[in-house]
This record gives C-alpha cells, structure tokens and sequence, in this order.
C-alpha cells in the first residue's frame, strides 16, 4: 500500500471521528506494532490523545474496511492498465471512489467476464450503429441497420443489426458507474421489500405467518425482520419481491416508470416522433427490466443483509458485554443445579474459591418423585459445606427444581439461602469440551455443568471465558450472520470485558488468562504451568520467568493482571510496572510509603497530576494512576443483588392485572426486555412500555441481570404470556387485561382492510409484535423468548410453550 493510500486513511479516519489526524496515526502505529485496543485505551493515552476503546474499535473497524478498499483499488488499477484501457479522467474516477460499491460500479465494465450478446455485436462491428441511433434519433432504424447486413459476421438481416445494437446500449446503461449508483438509492429509498407464502407452504411454514402477505419499504425494516423474511426464503416458505415503488399508484401508473425516465434523460431519450425514438424508447425499458432491475436487486438484497448482521451483531455484542459484566456473587459457597426430570438434577457445591468440595443428583420429579429426599440431600449439603447461594439452571425442569430450592428455603430458614436462576446457556458445550475434561477429570460430564451453573453466579466472567461466545446464545439468528463478522465483534467484547476488569495471576484460568492483552494461548498454558511448578506469583515481574512470555506479551499484559497479598502492593492495581517510578515520585512527594498512600483519598486528591508529569507519563496517565491509588483493583461491575420475589406470587394463575413486582431482567432484544417475576415465565415490558419518552434501543434503559420493578398489564394463562411495564403509573387496561390489536396496513396500500398476516400492533405494553422471528442458536434468547410463550418449540414465532 502507498505511504499516499495510508495518509489518506488517516484523514478519513480522523475525519469520521472527529479527531486529529495525528491521534489516528498514532493509534494505527500501535496496533500495527502488535498492540491490543485495550492495552492503547488504558496506557497509551499520551500517544493517541485520550482516545477510549470504542473509538479505537471504531477506528480498528474502519481502518480493516479502508485497507481492503485500497487493496481492492490498486487490484483494479492494475487490472484496467493491463487492458490498456487506464487513462488519466478514468484513474482519477477510481481513486475519488469512497466505497466498495462505488468502485465495483466503476470496474463493471472492465471486469473480465463470459462473451455477452453485446461484446459479440460489437465484434460483427455493431456498436457504431448503437452510436449513430442513440446520437441522432432522426435516423430510421432499419434503413440504418442495413448497412451493417453482413451473414459473414453473423449479422443475417436488419433486425439482427438492430438487436446486436440493443444489446450494445443495454450494456452500456447497466454498466454506468454514476446512473447505478442513483437509481440504487433512489431504489433503497422509495422501495419496498414484500413477502408471500408459497402455494401449499401454509402449515409446514406457520412460524413465518406474520410474513405471508407482508410489504414494507426497505429503509424501515428492522434486522430482525430482514433476517427473519431471508430464512422464510431460504426454508422454501416465502417468495421475496424487490419492488422499486413503495406505494401502490406508483406501481399502477401507466407509461414508464421514474426509474426508465431517468434512464432516458441520462441519455437524451425522449418520445419526440422520431424515426428512432420508439426504439431507444423501448431500449431503455429493455435495460431496466432485464439488466439494471435485477442488478440492483442483489445490489439491495446484499445491502439489507449487511445492514441486517451489523445489527444484529451489534446486539449479540451488546448482550453479552452485558452478560459479562454482569454482577458477580463473589467469593461465597455456591451450590449448583443442573435441573433434569428423568435423568434427576445435578447438584455440585463450590467453596468461595470456585473449587469443587461435594456433587451428587438427586430425583426430586418425575418419574422418580423422591421430593423429601431430595430436600434431605440438599439441606445436608447446604449445612455441610455452609452454602450461602443456590443457582439454578433455566433449562428443562427449571420451573420444578426453583419450587424444590424455595421449599428448601422455607424448611430451613437457619441455613439463610439464597436461590437465583442461570442462564446455562453453553453449559452443555462446556461439559464435552477438552478443557472441561482437563478442569474436572474426576467428573462425570453430567455434573460439570452444575459446577458451571455454580461459578456462573460467583464470577459471570471468569466462567463464560471458557465457551465460544457463540455458545452462549444471546443473538437472534446467530447461525444466518457471517462467521467471521460474528466472532471478530464478539472476541472484541470479550477482550474488552476481561481487560476491563482485570484478572487475578494466581487464580485465573487459562482460558481467561488468553483473553488478557497480550496473551496467547500458549502463553497462557505456560503461565498455569508455571504456577503450578513453582506456586503463585509474588510479583509481575516474576512473569518474565515464564517460558516465551517476552517484553513485548510482558508490555502487553501486565497491567491486567492483579496479585494480591504479593510483594508489591502495586501490583494488586491497574497500575502497569512501566509506571511504578511514577507513583514512587508521588509518595515521596506525600511523604509516605506505598501502604499507606493506597487508599488515602484526602491526600490523593490533594495531589496535582501535573506536578509528577514527563515526558513519557503524561497528565491523563498519572490523573489516571491517582486514580487507581485511591481504589486500587475496584471492580467496575455493579455490586451484586437478587430480587424479592413476591410471598403467595409462585405460578402465572397467581398475577392479576395492576399488581406491582420485582423482578430481574433476563434479556434484552430490539423490541422489549424480558424480565423473570418469580413465576416460571418471563414477562415482557414492550419498549413502548419502558419510558414516557421515546426509547430508541431498550439497552438505554434496562440491562440484563437488572432489579427492577414492574406493574402487571395483562396475563394470558392460556397463552403463557405476561404483559408488563416499567411505567408504573400505566393504567390496567380494561377488560381483564385483554388489550385491543389492530393490523397495520402496509405503507401506501388502498382500502381499509388489513393485510393477511401482518404483524399485530402494540399498545402500550405486553406481548410484542409477532415479527422478531427466531432466534437463532436456541440460546439464552431463544429461551427468553420460549419463557415468555413468544416462541415455539422449533424456534420459530408464534404462540408455544417452554
């Protein structure tokens, strides 16, 4: 790439930003140099000016797609010169081009291709009859396609003569780089997607039913829509039409379409009575039915896809940060459940270290129905090993086993439980994978999942390192989102989540260990390696005796990686080993030792950053350092707590309309957030039904593993479904709760009626529009999703039953 493509980078870059240009060569030097995003966000301030890390995400993001885009460039350059069809208006056009799109609509008609009907009319010498005609109109076309006759070159007659020349000029007009790119967004502005059943797919295809007679203009299609309409295509259900007219007197007018009249004023065609107006007339129709509408129509199709996945990537990557961060039990004695019926429930206790101290199963349902033994067991370990918490898993027989943990509770109330559900969503994965194996070789694969399900509540994070993110299913349609786009964003958020909070050198695992900046996972098996030869860490600095842990992995990782009660109590800190001088200057300016700084808030704030600034540490570094001095290793994750369920509230027969309750968010999807009230199926607060004011992403309100409290709107027993709102001021609706659904009519359609299969509507709160399609992965969405009797069995949308 030339110095002059990576300086032009930068300045767009910055420009997007909205930051210098040297801010963005600095960071793009770091990461060129092997630097992690969160290594540069949290000590590299100084060189990049401050820059966060979801700047520099955005930054790492652009700068792949502008490589590629100049990548792609020069490969194009080179291919046209080769042609010896490069010259100076045609180079400048290709380097003015800003996108992908752009530049391919550009290289169109160099790109190497099969012999087209138009390359092989101009081989028999036909384009200058598609010049003459499209130059001078006043020419009769078949007197002037007869002097290019010749049965030698495969032109038999006029009307061979005249149909090579078509195919010149139809080529010609699909192949105009400036045209397409204004029909494509006029097309993407004013036209609409729609969508019908396939004759007899009615039954097998029930879960796409909101999508039978569907239309809706492309630019107001949310991803979960769009992903749910191309699967529907894909399962041979739906038949998708791209329709360039959104609204019906648009598609019925007479005469050509905006689209040929613009075709044609490109060219200087009209319907004048020339000799040869009807022919270039219907040349440009023929151009936009057969070449240019179908272009465009993959060009939309590729569009909304991408648009769809970065949407929905962004929400699978929002879920889990969310997940990750979630709050932590902490260091407390846990039991685990792995709920099960025939095969009974799992139950493993941890000691506040995560270490594995008793398991067992008991049989507490069906078949089996041993409830009083299994209540004996439980209690007995609960004693024995003084467990404070129980998690249970939200898979199968989850609503039977929390009824199993809240007798427990009321039989003994001496042992102080406290039970909460888990997502186990990945816990299967983990079970069979070989690190598992590795971890708890003694176990049967049955039983790690309930220790999963158990450290998941002590340290969210530590535990879900160990799965592919992919696994733990909080995304909707996971399996249609390109691979790679999905794993680069979520590995981010995970890089992200781990460095953020820091990790502990002697406790953590190896695969949390290779999360940390810097981190391999060779590394990271030679760091366990070597703590478990030579026992824990005293220090950082002892990190360079590990084998191929190197200055630049030990630059990397360092400041990540917490020790506590080791032989520097800085190094239980964010603080990185490159700046102890830093903090050495500044107690000797406090005139105290390091114990006694740590922690000093009146003395730390008295201190002025400025005055322990050089030229390597800046004033953001050491504002930073002061920072941290105050509360060294604070955990960022909030403080950890689980909601009263109401007393008498156990099933869905219990809730009435009005009443107030508390509960926990267990996931958050475009439409709403799903939140567990203690009755063994999540309700729904519509996003309608979260703020007075317009919510635009239900995230900005709500988060999973959320307290909240919630006012009951509707209970459809039948149906399983729970409406709820935040707003609790909402008045009940009357009628029991039963709420008034109104079908939308399509944008720009006729009549009154509403269209066949639309998607209800939403008023004020409760079950969502039917449209969110299925999830995809089966994970913990998809069982949020089942909870909240929003989905079926096979995943798909509609009524069903978890």
């Amino acid at each position: 790439m030339t110095t002059t493509a990576i300086g032009s980078i930068g300045q767009r870059i910055a420009e997007e930003l909205g930051v210098r240009e040297g801010q963005v060569k600095a960071a793009v030097d770091l990461l060129d140099g092997g630097a992690t995003v969160p290594f540069i966000a949290r000590y590299r301030k100084e060189a990049t000016g401050a820059l966060d890390d979801a700047q520099l995400r955005t930054l790492e993001e652009r700068l792949r797609y502008l490589r590629e885009l100049e990548e792609r460039r020069a490969a194009i350059i080179e291919s046209i010169e080769a042609q010896g069809k490069l010259d100076d208006a045609l180079k400048a056009q290709i380097l003015a081009a800003d996108s992908k799109a752009r530049l391919e609509d550009i290289y169109l008609p160099y790109k190497p291709k099969r012999r087209t009907k138009a390359q092989i009319a101009r081989e028999a010498g036909l384009e200058p009859l598609a010049d003459r005609l499209l130059g001078d109109p006043g020419l009769e076309p078949q007197a002037a396609a007869g002097e290019f006759v010749d049965a030698d070159k495969g032109v038999a007659d006029a009307a061979a003569a005249l149909e090579g020349a078509r195919a010149i000029l139809v080529e010609r007009f699909g192949e105009d780089a400036d045209l397409i790119g204004t029909l494509r967004e006029r097309m993407w502005s004013q036209g609409r997607l729609v969508s019908r059943v396939r004759e007899g797919k009615q039954e097998a295809g029930a879960k796409f039913a909101d999508y039978f007679d569907f239309a809706e203009p492309f630019g107001k299609l949310p991803s979960h829509r769009i992903l749910a309409l191309f699967r529907g295509e894909k399962e041979e259900v739906l038949d998708l039409t791209l329709e360039p007219e959104e609204t019906d007197e648009a598609r019925a007018a007479d005469g050509p379409s905006g689209y040929e009249r613009h075709i044609a004023q490109r060219y200087g065609i009209a319907d004048r009575g020339r000799p040869a107006d009807r022919w270039l007339t219907e040349t440009v129709r023929w151009a936009w039915r057969t070449r240019i509408l179908v272009h465009l129509g993959l060009d939309l199709r590729a569009r909304l896809r991408t648009e769809a996945e970065d949407e929905a990537v962004r929400v699978f990557a929002a879920n889990l940060r969310d997940l990750l961060l979630a709050a932590p039990a902490g260091a407390r004695a846990t039991m685990g459940l792995d709920p099960g019926l025939r095969t009974g429930v799992k139950v493993a206790v941890i000691d506040p270290t995560g270490k594995v101290v008793a398991t067992d199963t008991i049989y507490p349902h069906v078949p089996h129905r041993r409830w009083d033994d299994s209540l004996a067991t439980l209690a007995a370990l609960a004693r024995t090993h003084g467990v404070d918490l129980i998690a249970i898993g939200n898979g199968t027989a989850s609503r039977e086993t929390d009824k199993l943990a809240a007798d427990l509770i009321k039989a003994h109330p001496e042992l102080k439980l406290t039970k909460v559900v888990v997502s186990e969503a990945g816990a299967s994965v983990y079970s069979a994978s070989a690190y598992a194996s590795q971890e708890l070789p003694e176990l049967d694969v049955s039983l790690r999942g309930a220790v999963s399900i158990a450290r998941r509540l002590q340290d969210p994070l530590a535990e879900l390192v160990k799965i592919d993110p992919k696994s733990i299913g909080v995304g909707q349609y996971q399996h249609d989102l390109s691979e790679l786009k999905l794993s680069r964003s979520l590995d981010a958020v995970v890089e992200d989540c781990v460095n953020g909070v820091g990790v502990d050198l002697n406790t953590a695992s190896a695969p949390l260990l290779r999360r940390v900046s810097g981190i391999t996972a060779g590394l990271a098996d030679n760091i366990v390696q070597h703590r478990d030869a030579n026992g824990p860490f005293r220090s950082r600095k002892s990190l360079k005796d590990v084998a191929r842990l190197g200055p630049k992995a030990f630059e990397q990782c360092a400041g990540f990686l917490r020790i506590t009660n080791g032989d520097d109590p800085l190094d239980a800190s964010s603080v990185h080993p490159e700046a102890y001088p830093v903090v050495r200057r500044i107690t000797a300016a406090a005139g105290a030792d390091i114990k006694a700084l740590i922690g000093n808030t009146a003395v730390l704030r008295s201190l002025k950053p400025q005055d322990f600034a050089d030229d390597t540490f800046g004033v953001p570094t050491v504002s930073d350092i002061l920072g941290e001095l105050e509360k060294p290793g604070r955990d960022p994750r909030p403080a950890f707590k689980t909601a009263a369920y109401k007393d008498g509230v156990e099933e869905i027969k219990d809730l009435t309309a009005g009443m107030l309750l508390e509960g926990v968010v267990t996931n958050v999807a475009a439409f709403g957030a799903f939140v567990d009230i203690g009755v063994h199926q999540d309700g729904l607060v519509h996003v309608s039904a979260m703020s007075k004011s317009f919510v635009k992403d239900p995230r900005d309100v709500v988060k999973p593993g959320d307290v909240v409290t919630v006012k009951v709107l509707d209970v459809d027993i039948p149906r399983k479904r729970i409406g709820l709102t935040l707003r609790l001021d909402d008045e009940v609706p009357a009628g029991g709760g039963e709420r008034e659904r109104r079908e939308p009519r399509a944008k720009g359609s006729t009549g009154g009626g509403a269209r066949r299969g639309a998607p209800p509507r939403q008023s004020r709160g409760g079950a969502p529009r039917r449209d969110q399609g299925s999830p995809g992965g089966g994970g913990a969405l998809a069982d949020a999703l089942r909870r909240a009797g929003l989905v079926g069995g096979d995943g798909g949308p509609g009524p069903g039953r978890r």
